[in-house]
């Protein structure tokens, strides 16, 4: 399914050198995917300093902050970009709700990895987190870059992750699909799969008919997760990989040469807590790639 052409990409900025680059990758994103791009700021800075407690400019010193935030960031969007439709938001609230309410008229949500300061990075990490755990709409965290540039799409390649849930690896593989054929590059869809007997450590692995049992279960749920994207996006190459042994290391040895990871997450409306599971935890905190978390409702 397709985003309604006027849907903006979304991606949050606190004035962080993470941010900034957040900033330069959803430019680059939005002008790919022909969308516009809004820029949220949101803190909860009237709660601390109030509006009795004007600067020079007759604002609260944090709102001349926020504004100036904003306007850099946009400013770096438009040079990246010129004819990219850029606008955008100073929210006072707590940042993870304002993004996840962003999101529900958004095309995808961007959000860096780190934020300002060493506190602050806890925070803001706390906050991409919860972000990718509740958001209604693709949320892509900007993982990798170890060089404090934005790193370019160059390796040449999508990579998303199956799992059992049918429906949520589905979702994940529409959108990896969709990223591939913008980019024109390769979509490499991965299944894990390990034999009971040797789930713990320590174990050797199975040979023979038992193992080959569950790396034909494992081609079989594959098949199953991209045959409508396959048949949606014919001109993508798409391959297909099993392999033996724990999702999350698949996951993250795929990308130290990819440009994006996709995984997908279940959102149940009856659950409140972080709705990720562990590979995708892992992946988020791990990952040499920027990471997309595609949700999926239950």
């Amino acid at each position: 399914m397709t985003n309604p052409p006027d849907r903006p990409l979304v991606v949050g900025v606190d004035g962080s050198e993470p941010s900034l680059r957040a900033v330069d990758w959803a430019a680059d994103e939005a002008a790919l995917r022909g969308v516009p791009l809004r820029l949220v700021y949101a803190s909860l800075w009237e709660r601390y300093e109030g509006v009795a407690l004007g600067q020079d400019r007759g604002k609260p010193s944090e709102q001349v902050l926020a504004e100036d935030i904003v306007a850099t960031a946009a400013r770096r969007a438009e040079r990246r970009h010129a004819d990219l439709k850029t606008s955008t938001d100073i929210l006072p609230e707590e940042p993870e709700y304002a993004l996840v309410r962003a999101g529900r008229d958004a095309a995808a949500l961007v959000v860096g990895s780190r934020g300002r300061g060493t506190l602050a990075e806890l925070l803001l990490g706390s906050v991409s987190l919860a972000v990718a755990a509740h958001a209604d709409c693709p949320v892509i965290v900007l993982r990798g870059s170890h060089d404090n540039r934005a790193a370019p799409a160059t390796r040449g390649r999508v990579v998303v992750g199956v799992g059992e849930e049918p429906g949520v690896s589905a979702a994940a593989v529409r959108f990896a699909a969709r990223e591939a054929a913008l980019r024109g590059v390769p979509l490499e869809a991965v299944r894990a799969w390990r034999c009971p007997a040797h789930e713990s450590a320590g174990r050797p692995p199975l040979t023979g008919e038992p193992a080959r049992l569950h790396e034909r279960r494992a081609a079989e749920t594959l098949e199953a997760a991209v045959r409508e994207a396959a048949e949606r996006y014919p001109d993508v190459d798409l391959r297909r990989r099993t392999v033996e042994g724990q999702a999350r290391r698949a996951l993250l040895d795929a990308s130290l040469d990819a440009d994006l990871l996709v995984v997908g997450a279940r959102r149940d409306p009856g659950h409140h807590g972080l709705q990720l599971g562990r590979v995708t935890h892992g992946v988020l905190h791990h990952s040499a790639c920027p990471v997309a978390v595609v949700p999926h409702r239950v």
